[in-house]
């Protein structure tokens, strides 16, 4: 019995520690708590229902928090749920704010192969978690049940993840239970998009992180690219690197594209070896904490420019500082794709790559531009927002022209990730790694 009970307080002690010994850099308790009363105040009256990600059921699949449960809570175990409950006054029964995360009945068993998890009855579990009230998931369909019981008006007001297949099952259980029609269901990433456009001084030390963990792979990939050597071999250079600078997973899928690959704007196969005289684009990054970084440089498989590489490379290089020339927050947009707005950078951009340079048959160079020229960074690599989206202090973004011209076997981007100070200015995030090709060549060669 005595070994039975130092095992039970062993097995309590790893669970309160769980969340501290994960390799995270969270922000503080409080940070996430501001986020969710401001969740709250957009709910006007409503109940938001969040769910966290699933854990995968095989090995090899990897589990990574849902995003929007994140930014709301810093919790990273699977399977929990949040339901943020706002202030509503007239209610049949007036209520005030409330926040409970609940947290799935643990399976033992699992815990063997999975790692122990908390559960509602973990001793000092609100103060793991961070949330006021922690109960067990079982108890959600009757908190639910009894919200809308006691404020029928909830059954319109009701925030949840429309992509969430719990969400629904939950919704339509309490439905039957209550004798109700199906509960309208509004979208909470709507509102999570407003939260998350403007990072506040934590995320932006994270994201920095992301950001310089980056720029050593990178750099690590510029002494890689070689004839003869494949494009997995350097994306697996670069995999390390993240790895060994504490990162738990790249951004996306890198992109290591060479010769005609260079042309294929999301090439991921990454199968093809390097040969000398390709132009070779790597638009490769990684995650810390949770936060995202987004960097593509393209270089010389040989560490040399030709002459027509170089032009093409200069002159996108001139595109992206034309978009940084032109910026002015508050006022300039991004990722208008059609170009009709006169502050969008975008337009600063292309008519710069569309009056400097060829094709090889006279035309401009315009029509090898394919894609917008930025979007939000942050905890996803492509962070939500409204495009085009006025750029204002606290924003995140890429500024990513790109010429390709499949004909030559030429493609080249060239991209940093962009922060507005409190100030408006804007700060490269990616200043330490090479832009211009001579800097390039530089890296290549080792200085």
């Amino acid at each position: 019995m005595k070994s039975a009970r130092y095992f039970v307080l062993f097995l309590l002690a790893v669970c309160l520690a769980a969340p501290a010994l994960s390799a995270l850099d969270k922000q503080p308790a409080s940070v996430y708590h501001q986020r969710r009363v401001a969740l709250a105040f957009k709910l006007h009256g409503g109940v938001a229902v969040l769910f966290a990600a699933q854990e995968p059921l095989l090995d090899f699949m990897p589990y990574r928090q849902d995003s929007d449960f994140y930014y709301l809570t810093g919790w990273t175990e699977p399977g929990a749920a949040l339901v943020v409950i706002a202030d509503a006054p007239q209610a049949g029964t007036p209520r005030s704010y409330k926040e409970i995360l609940f947290l799935p009945t643990r399976d033992l068993r699992m815990e063997k192969y999975t790692g122990v998890k908390l559960d509602a009855a973990t001793p000092g579990v609100e103060q793991a978690t961070g949330v006021d009230h922690v109960q067990a998931m079982t108890e959600m369909p009757v908190v639910l049940n009894a919200l809308i019981d006691s404020d029928r008006r909830v059954d319109a007001n009701l925030w949840t993840q429309p992509a969430a297949g719990q969400a629904r099952s939950l919704l339509d259980f309490t439905a039957t239970t209550l004798g109700l029609p199906a509960p309208t269901l509004r979208d909470v990433t709507t509102l999570m998009a407003e939260l998350r456009l403007v990072k506040d001084a934590g995320e932006a030390e994270l994201l920095k992180k992301a950001a310089d963990a980056s720029v050593v792979a990178q750099r690590v990939m510029m002494k890689a690219v070689k004839p003869g050597v494949t494009e997995r071999t350097v994306a697996g250079k670069m995999t390390a690197s993240w790895l060994e600078s504490g990162c738990e997973r790249a951004s996306y899928a890198p992109i290591v594209g060479s010769g005609i690959n260079s042309t294929i704007l999301h090439y991921a196969e990454n199968e093809r070896a390097i040969e000398d005289g390709d132009i070779v684009v790597v638009d490769a990054a990684c995650e810390y904490s949770m936060y995202s970084a987004d960097i593509t440089r393209t270089v010389p498989a040989n560490g040399h420019f030709t002459a027509r590489q170089r032009e093409i490379y200069d002159i996108v290089l001139g595109a992206q500082k034309a978009a940084i020339d032109a910026f002015v927050a508050g006022k300039s947009t991004i990722n208008d794709r059609d170009r009709h707005d006169p502050n969008s950078l975008d337009t600063a951009a292309y008519n710069y790559i569309n009056t400097h340079g060829k094709d090889l048959h006279g035309q401009p160079l315009g029509q090898y531009w394919l894609h917008g020229l930025g979007h939000m960074v942050g905890i996803d690599v492509h962070d939500p927002a409204n495009y085009p989206a006025v750029l204002k202090p606290g924003m995140v973004f890429s500024i990513e022209p790109g010429v390709y011209i499949p004909e030559e076997k030429l493609g080249i981007r060239i991209e940093c990730v962009f922060m507005v100070d409190s100030d408006g200015r804007l700060i490269d995030m990616d200043a330490a790694l090479p832009h211009s090709a001579d800097e390039v060549e530089a890296a290549m060669r080792g200085k």
